[in-house]
């Protein structure tokens, strides 16, 4: 007989897809019907039970959720050509996923059978849901002619443009598969992807790329208090936070019926080099920022949220935010409207080969097409002052499905006329 963990012989793919679906939504709390991203009514004040729904309509949880304090980012190659060997990883995942965000284990942690070896590891039980989100990405490849679903692609997702700041390495950039898990815990969040990069394997549909461990959020949500940098200075004073925001900048609202509420994301690794920043005198901080370091107010303004004056011009005739300023180059004021939601994080990875510290920031966006983000790096990829002191190594571009409804799974209507 086989344990429950085993692959259980003969399944058929379709009983698989229902399967999965359905062990999702059986661990589903009760009543809890919020909307995908939103506090589940039964959430408690602990921060270790504060929940999130997987299942749903409108966007994956994630994106417009508050940002929590721990990321775990995973990027996948796949390994072969098969969209149904996909199809099967993304309900795998989404079964996963959906017990996961209740706090649930996936599967016995000590199986009956002794010789059986178990998919639940462990490490996360009777730690509560930490406020759990897993946000799963498709990457260019999956909607390739090979693949077979060139015909379902959204209408702007293609890799990223060289652009003016890139000193990209191959292997922390690209992938076909991304995971973003972040959560109130890092235990928790490092558990989210261990066992989803568990299911990738035994399945056989894809392999790891690169990881990346964040702590410290540096951006701010709705009603959270905006976060510092490794520069020491505020990070997302000015970033989306509102319904209208998200729809305008955020949302796709292009494409077949399917694909609405989905978002386009962008992850960076940007190193900082930390030793040359330091050195640096605060008031020429303040100058590549264009704010206050204590304050986070603009050079023009008191307070962090006063809206910067780029007219505004010194007893010299110079203008008081500089022209190559970071908050300048970046304003949706200079930048024909443009504004994407950042959700990026910290990091860092102890010493680099020269001895210098290992450490950065994970930059996480979202936005309804590419081409902002291209357009905002482009510019201050160009003259910004802030690029003596960083430098982009890491890169990725992928489509966020939205959420799934109960008792389907990520992305099933790619596969409906495969």
């Amino acid at each position: 007989m086989r344990g429950q963990d085993d692959k259980p012989a003969g399944l058929s793919r379709r009983g698989l897809f229902l399967g999965a679906a359905a062990l999702g939504g059986t661990f589903a709390t009760a009543g809890q019907a919020a909307e995908t991203g939103k506090v589940a009514p039964d959430a408690m004040p602990d921060p270790d039970q504060r929940r999130y729904a997987f299942y749903g309509t409108g966007p994956q949880a994630g994106i417009a959720t508050p940002p929590q304090q721990h990321l775990m980012a995973m990027a996948f190659d796949l390994t072969g050509t098969d969209p149904r060997a996909l199809q099967v990883l993304l309900a795998r995942w989404s079964a996963s996923i959906g017990l996961m965000m209740e706090g649930q284990p996936v599967g016995p942690a000590e199986p009956d059978r002794e010789t059986a070896t178990a998919l639940e590891t462990g490490e996360a039980l009777g730690l509560g849901p930490a406020g759990l989100t897993v946000t799963v990405g498709l990457g260019p490849r999956v909607f390739s002619k090979e693949m077979g679903l060139a015909a379902k692609a959204p209408p702007h997702l293609r890799p990223l443009a060289d652009l003016p700041s890139d000193a990209l390495r191959p292997e922390i950039s690209g992938g076909d598969l991304s995971l973003q898990a972040c959560a109130d815990d890092p235990q928790v969040a490092y558990h989210a992807v261990r066992i989803l990069a568990r299911i990738a394997k035994r399945t056989g549909a894809a392999t790891v790329r690169w990881t990346q461990l964040g702590f410290g959020r540096a951006s701010a949500g709705a009603g959270q208090e905006t976060p510092r940098n490794l520069f020491g200075y505020r990070d997302g004073t000015r970033n989306i936070t509102t319904p209208e925001q998200l729809a305008q900048h955020v949302w796709a609202n292009d494409g077949p019926d399917w694909q609405h509420g989905g978002t386009y994301q962008v992850m960076r690794r940007i190193e900082m080099h930390i030793e040359n920043w330091d050195n640096a005198q605060v008031s020429h901080q303040n100058d590549v920022f264009g704010r206050h370091k204590l304050t986070g107010a603009p050079l023009t303004g008191e307070n962090e949220f006063d809206t910067p004056d780029f007219k505004a011009k010194n007893a010299q005739g110079e203008p008081v935010i500089p022209t190559h300023a970071h908050i300048r180059l970046s304003a949706h004021e200079t930048n024909d409207g443009i504004r994407i939601l950042r959700r990026g994080y910290n990091f860092t990875g102890g010493l680099n080969a020269v001895g210098r510290l290992d450490a950065g920031l994970f930059f996480i966006s979202y936005q309804n097409d590419p081409a902002h983000f291209e357009a905002l790096q482009r510019r201050l990829g160009a003259s910004d002052l802030l690029n003596e002191y960083i430098s982009h190594t890491g890169s990725g571009l992928f489509w966020v499905p939205p959420a799934a409804p109960k008792g389907s799974y990520i992305g099933a209507p790619l596969f409906a006329a495969v």
